[in-house]
Parts: C-alpha cells; structure tokens; sequence
C-alpha cells in the first residue's frame, strides 16, 4: 500500500461515495458512506474492518476519490452507476443483468402470438411480458405447452397476411387458423385470456371453462372436439400436479440467501409465483470486499431495477440499512411497489433457511467442480512439460470455405472455463487466401503485438493443427521477443477412429514426433474442448459473414436497391428474415430509403 494515511483528516463527514485506485487509475473497489471520513478511516484501523478481503484490498490502494451527494438515496444509485462503469475487481457485479428469458403476447395486433424473447427491463410497448424464466429450456417447454393447450398463431405477421389457406398446424390442431378465418375474434380472444391466466399463474381458473366446453361439446355430440378437450384437460392437471412445491406466499415473490466461505461467495435466489415455487439461480462471486448487507444492497438495485415486473415481495435473510431508499429506487416507474422482508421465524423463515441449503449445495458443487479443474490443469502442466500452470489458455483457428472468407478465432478459457472477454475474431486481411500458415502468422502477430503495454499474456497458446502451424507460432512469439509463454499444436490423428472417438496429435516444441493421450484422459478432454470451442467460434463467424455476402447479393436484386442501401437494411433489421417481414412504417425508419425503395422490397417479398 501506497496510500498516505494522513490524507483522511482532510476528508469529509458528509455523505457519498468513495472510490479506491491504483497509481495506473484502475478502480479497485466502490463504496458508499453516511459518513465518508469515518468509513474510510475504518478500513485503515486494525480490526476497524473485520471483512475478509480487507486487508487484501488495503494493500493495493494507493489512492481515494471520494463524490458528495446530498442523501443516502443518491450515494446507492452513484455507487451503482460507477460500479458497472468502472467493473472494480473487489465489487460484486452481475455478469448476466443485460437481458431476462421471458415470454411475450403482442396483445395490441388483432391476433396476438406467444413468443420467446429476451427484454432488457424496457416497458413493453407492443405486449406483456412474462417472466424472467430460469433458463431457456424452461421458457422453450412452458411454451410447447402453451402452444398445445392454446393454438394460436405462430406464424410471422407478414406470414399471417400472406396467407391464402391454412398451414400444417391447422391439420396438427395446433392452430386455429385465424389468417383464412377459420375462428371468430371472440373464439381468439378466450384463447389469449385463457393463456395469460395460465401464464399468470392462475391455472386452476382455466379448468372450469374448458370442462363445461368439453361438456358442451358432447351434448352436440361432437365427440372428437370433446376427447380434444379431455386430453387437454388431463394434460393442464398433470402439470398442475408436477408443480407440488408450494409455499404460504400470496403474491410473487423471491427469497435470496447468502453461504460464504473465504473470499467465495453464492447468493441463491428463489422465485415464488402465486405462492408455487417455479425455480432457482445462484449467483456465484469471488473476492469481492462487500459484507453480506452491502452485497444484498448492490444485487437488490442491479438485478431488480432492470425487471419490468418485480414481484411484490422480496424477502432478504439480515435487514438492511438502507432498506427504504432501495424500495424506492427499485419501485420507481414499476406498476406495483417491491416491498423488503426479513422474516425471524415461522414458515417464511423456513424459506430463507431453504435458500441457505440451495446456496450451500451449489457451493459444496461449484468447489468440487473448480479442484477437479485445478487437478486436471496440474496434470496437464506435467504431461506436456508446461513451464507455466495454465491458468489462462488461448487457442486460435483459422477457417475458410474454398479459400473465400478467410476468418480465424481466439478463444479463451480462464482456470478450465471459458472466459469470453477474451475471445476475439479476425478477418484475414494480408495473408493469401489459401495460405494457412500464413493466415496463423497474421492473427498471433495481431493479437500479441501489443502484448507488452497491454501485460495481458495467456500461460499457454494453443494452435489448431501440426507441427507447421505450432513452428509458425514459435517464430512469430521469437520476433516479438515473447518468451515466458507456452505453445502447442493440436490436430487429429490420421487414419484412427477407436469406437467412433478420433484422437489427438499433441505436438510439443522440444519433440520431433508428436504425443498421444489415453483417449480417456481429463487433459485430453479439456485440450479437446478447448480446440473444439475456437473451432464453433470460427465457423459460426465464417458463416455469418457469407450470410451476409449472400444476402447483400440477394438485396441487390431489389429494383433501387444497390450495396449500401442493402448493407442500410441489414445494419437496421439485422436479418432478411426481419426485412421480409418489415412493415412500410418500419422501413420507412431506414435511412435513405425512398418511397419507390419500400414498395419494391414490400413487392419483391409478397412473390
């Protein structure tokens, strides 16, 4: 620690934020403060500050900026907006707050669909939302569901009009054909009615209708209507059946929970939705310097604030100081107040204690999960004669398809994980076409270049391919005078498939012949899933940019339509799908387009 002690007289009572750096201006840690001076002044006070990573932190400061506010209010929405800016190592920053898995119905078009989205916490301005779902396999299987229980439209709203008669799903009773009228308006909107309330959670209100339907329909003796209906009927009970977890909560809600070991942390989240728990996340965060009460604070402000429809309640395991201002930040411009609990006994108590246990569950997994990876990474630094533990790996692959579109990809995995901040994708500027050793040379100089003033330097390089790409690799780190960094190359062995499994040549730089693996060894798996993963990333990357090549070209056919217009559209609408299906309104919000423009591109799609 550089920081001059002294410099805390001179601070302010007042309160606000403080901001901890290094010398080089990274931003160590945000915190917020009643009392500026006396809270920092802690941190620097033995056992003034009993956290954990205090004392860690402490030792890499070597400036205070400290911002005054005038309330409490204020300080928490600062601290938060500098968090996500500044990403400091030592707050908890959730890495998943950009977008939710929901499910949508467009209520305001005259036949509205269901459809699986992501939303970023705007208000909806075409629908509702509803959600967040745990996971898209959830949403994909509640909305099958639906789709079967409900059969509206699937269909795209340009479809919709082209229609001349009905589709497949017609025939599959999985549409009531609404595009050649073949229902009411009123029959429709039951259909809508009846899926919100089961999107709602109001299940049980639908089975009553849909009984006395069924029985309706046998009175007119229209039996396979009725049977329909029975399986319907049937399949809404067994669901109702599978969802047992229920608990004495009235309205949604959520109930989080903290399990902390070291400097690890999980913080488990339960969603409750009309009293039935329909699923749990963990939160997982690592050397972070907040106590419990300040890291329920900043998860409670990011997490929340961006949800278009909080539940009504929250209920949290210890109470929170600043437990007021964080409803009314979270509440603002939401349709129902989001009120904080904590419960000290009786049933919902009971809910927090369940919390812990799913929180201490996916700890005692993700530990195990992360010594196996260390073991594996250890191994692996002895089977290959790393001289570094590869804590960081890098491995490129170059792709191209007949030499056209030459593209390669970095990718990045981070203690046997994937870290995407570190990905990157290239396109093949200078090498030939058909040169792969050459494209190889390109990107490694490309990506290590800056290296030195960048000091960000992987422990070891893979390269997909023989003993000539893993040379070009050596001469390329030689010239830029990198050599604290290990390199292999990886390719398949010829000629050898054993029961289905090809395995992999390991080339390594002191050996002429390269090594094999037991088809079963953890080294082999990661190297695999590693190489395997550059290769997904460069291929969907090649892919991509022939799709747009070739879809650029199939714009230019358009009457008016030349490149730029065509790269306009694509940039706007970011698929010929979307463009196909675009409204005169909507393509009238692309620049430069004209008149002439929107009617050939509404002609030239209606054929």
């Amino acid at each position: 620690m550089s920081f001059d002690v002294s410099k805390l007289a001179s601070f302010s009572p007042l309160p606000g934020v403080y901001i901890m750096k290094r010398a080089s201006g990274e931003v160590l840690y945000v915190g917020k403060a009643k009392n500026i001076k006396a809270r920092v002044r802690q941190y620097f006070i033995k056992g003034g500050d009993g956290r954990f990573m205090v004392p860690f932190l402490v030792s890499f400061v070597d400036e205070i900026e400290t911002i005054i506010v005038q309330s409490e209010k204020e300080a928490l929405l600062l601290e938060n907006t500098l968090i996500k800016q500044h990403h400091p190592k030592f707050n908890a920053l959730l890495k998943d707050d950009k977008s939710y898995i929901a499910l949508k119905i467009n209520y305001k078009h005259p036949w509205p669909r269901i459809e699986l989205t992501r939303y970023k916490g705007k208000l909806a301005k075409d629908g509702r939302y509803f959600g967040p779902y745990t996971s898209a396999f959830a949403a994909r299987r509640t909305l099958d569901l639906l789709q079967k229980m409900f059969p509206m439209r699937q269909c795209s709203d340009q479809e919709l009009l082209r229609r001349k008669r009905p589709c497949i799903l017609y025939g599959m009773k999985r549409c009531v054909a609404p595009c050649v009228n073949l229902c009411s308006k009123e029959q429709y909107n039951l259909l809508v009615e009846n899926a919100t309330k089961f999107l709602k959670g109001q299940d049980r209100e639908v089975l009553p209708a849909l009984y006395k339907e069924m029985e309706e329909a046998s009175e007119q003796l229209e039996f396979e209507r009725a049977k329909e209906l029975l399986d319907l009927i049937r399949q809404i009970e067994n669901t109702l059946e599978s969802q047992s977890v229920e608990k004495p909560l009235g309205d949604d809600a959520d109930v989080l929970a903290i399990f902390r070991q070291g400097d690890e942390v999980i913080l488990s989240q339960l969603y409750f939705r009309n009293g039935r728990l329909i699923g749990t996340k963990n939160h997982s965060f690592s050397k972070i310097a907040e106590d419990d009460g300040e890291l329920l604070e900043t998860f409670l402000i990011q997490y929340y604030s961006n949800l278009v429809d909080p539940p009504s309640d929250v209920f949290v395991p210890i109470e929170l100081q600043n437990k007021e201002v964080i409803e009314e930040i979270i509440s603002q411009d939401k349709k129902r107040k989001l009120r904080l609990f904590t419960p000290k006994k009786g049933e919902k108590r009971g809910l927090i204690e369940m919390a812990v246990k799913n929180a201490q569950n996916a700890f005692t997994l993700q530990k195990d999960e992360k010594s196996i990876r260390e073991r594996t990474l250890l191994q692996m630094q002895e089977q290959l004669k790393l001289s570094r533990y590869p804590r960081r790996i890098e491995c490129f692959d170059n792709s191209n398809l007949s030499g056209d579109e030459p593209v390669a990809a970095l990718v990045a995995f981070t203690e046997g994980e994937k870290d995407t901040q570190y990905y990157r994708k290239y396109k093949i500027r200078s090498a030939n076409r058909s040169d792969d050793y050459g494209s190889m040379k390109e990107v490694l100089t490309r990506r290590y270049q800056k290296t030195e003033e960048e000091n960000n330097l992987p422990d070891l390089i893979i390269v997909d391919g023989g003993k000539g790409h893993l040379n070009m690799a050596l001469k390329v780190l030689r010239e830029l005078n990198i050599i604290s960094v290990d390199v292999i190359g990886v390719a398949k062995e010829e000629g050898r498939h054993d029961r289905g499994v090809t395995l992999e040549q390991i080339f390594l730089p002191d050996l002429k012949d390269p090594i094999l693996l037991p088809r079963h060894s953890p080294v082999l798996f990661l190297i695999q899933k590693i190489r395997d993963e550059a290769h997904r990333v460069a291929i969907s990357f090649l892919r991509k940019r022939r799709i747009k090549k070739t879809v650029r070209t199939a714009l230019v056919e358009i009457p008016g339509i030349g490149p730029e217009k065509s790269k306009r559209l694509l940039k706007h609408f970011g698929s010929l799908q979307k463009i196909s299906e675009a409204s005169e309104d909507q393509l009238k919000e692309v620049t430069g387009l004209t008149e002439n423009n929107i009617k050939s591109i509404i002609n030239f799609f209606a054929q």
